[in-house]
């Protein structure tokens, strides 16, 4: 049975919340990939609402790779990044809306498959209306 692609991402700060202006640094890790089965790597940081309505979602960084950009470690593709947020929008939990920051790591894979992973953070601290799990 073939070993599945796995991705894997972690950020330097300590928890999952960062002041607005400030950095966010990285690294995200492939592994059971074999380099001639990948096209390329793309990573985003990104924003998008959830909830009611039309969904909106804006990228802040995006930077596409492929593996001769990445280290390989201890049988790993290991790939850093490091952006300076924006001052908005803040991350909000309402009962209407949302807005989600995230960062996206994205495998294209020869044959057109995708393998996909996501780790959100928040930016800034915004109430939160009662009632609603931050």
């Amino acid at each position: 049975m073939p070993v599945q692609p796995r991705l894997t991402i972690r950020l330097d700060a300590e928890g999952r919340t960062l002041a607005p202006g400030s950095i966010l640094r990285g690294q995200y890790w492939l592994e059971g990939v074999a380099p001639e089965e990948v096209k390329a790597v793309e990573l985003s940081v990104l924003w998008y609402t959830e909830g009611k309505g039309e969904e909106d979602l804006a990228v802040h960084f995006f930077r596409r790779d492929s593996l001769a950009h990445l280290r390989q470690m201890a049988g790993r593709w290991i790939g850093a990044f490091a952006t300076q947020l924006p001052r908005s929008p803040l991350s909000y939990q309402g009962l209407i809306v949302k807005i989600v920051w995230a960062v996206r790591v994205r495998l294209f894979l020869v044959g057109g498959k995708q393998v996909v992973e996501e780790l959100r953070f928040r930016l800034g601290s915004v109430w939160t209306p009662k009632g609603i799990p931050k």
